[in-house]
């Protein structure tokens, strides 16, 4: 092992070699400043500051853990914080200063999954409502909507889709998921409407596809993109008056949101969405469950 440095010099290095070998930010080298002198003033409050990093146990490191939740941090916080100090800790067993990572094996706070945002059926109508174009691309846009919420799709799915992956006679969709697993979804009957009214009007305007062909495409013939559907959405947002911060997966959130909420059984939702565990699907339970708790401390008299 080389001679060891000062506690708050090796800390600099650390930051020199992130500026010169990673070219971090200002911002990044600020976050880890704070970080790692966090740790340091924390070893040096327990009498442990000198000698650093010699002598650095698993058991130390835990106790800071424990000591940022007991000062108030969050666990998101707490997490960042002590995947600082991994990083930092590999630094110097790069350099010498220590024998093995003594952030290693320790856990960081588990992450409350956040619940995720949805619109309200009202809310749903007058998005619809606002995309009440009779063109062409009025249509496409109405269509894009009303077959995100209608089948759940993800944003990738429906702009990979082709015109030989619906059948609207039977009302269903090929959609292609995460591993390029395909499903069958339903699309709803009022999906389903507003697409054939948007296939014919594509095809009278000389933009036949058939089989192979993009469903949904822009001015110059091509496929949307995933950021097109973004830009698409955001649009019909103002346009609806909804100052949501939605994205097309909050239409997929909303689908799977109202179905639970009518009573659709959990293992079916999951279906509809493509989800290989049951646990992906099981947060929109605790959403509905938030809201059935909302709504009764609310309406109950003695909630």
């Amino acid at each position: 092992m080389i001679a060891q440095a000062p506690a708050r010099q090796l800390v600099d290095g650390y930051l020199d070699h992130l500026q010169v070998t990673r070219n971090a930010s200002v911002h990044t080298r600020r976050s880890y400043a704070v970080d790692l002198n966090g740790f340091l003033d924390f070893l040096e409050r327990r009498g442990e500051l000198e000698g650093f990093p010699r002598g650095l146990s698993r058991t130390t490191v835990r106790a800071y853990v424990v000591a940022l939740s007991e000062e108030g941090y969050s666990k998101r916080s707490s997490a960042r914080k002590l995947s600082s100090l991994r990083s930092f800790f590999a630094f110097l067993v790069r350099n010498g200063e220590l024998e093995s990572n003594p952030a290693e094996g320790v856990r960081a706070p588990k992450l409350d999954r956040p619940l995720p945002k949805f619109l309200e059926i009202e809310e749903i109508g007058r998005l619809m409502a606002a995309a009440s174009g009779t063109d062409l691309w009025g249509l496409r846009d109405r269509a894009v909507l009303e077959t995100l919420y209608g089948a759940g799709l993800r944003v990738s799915e429906l702009v990979a889709l082709n015109e030989n992956d619906l059948d609207l006679a039977a009302g269903m969709v090929r959609a292609q998921g995460k591993g390029r697993k395909e499903r069958l979804a339903p699309l709803g009957r009022t999906a389903a409407e507003t697409l054939n009214r948007f296939l014919a009007a594509k095809h009278r305007a000389g933009l036949n596809g058939g089989g192979a062909r993009p469903c949904f495409i822009n001015r110059r013939g091509e496929r949307l993109d995933v950021r097109s559907i973004r830009r698409l959405l955001g649009k019909y947002l103002a346009l609806a008056g909804l100052q949501h911060r939605a994205s097309p997966h909050t239409l997929r959130h909303s689908f799977a949101t109202h179905l639970l909420d009518r009573g659709a059984d959990i293992r079916i939702v999951q279906d509809l969405l493509g989800h290989a565990s049951l646990a992906s699907t099981q947060i929109y339970t605790h959403l509905t469950a938030e809201r059935l708790k909302t709504v009764y401390d609310a309406a109950h008299p003695r909630a």
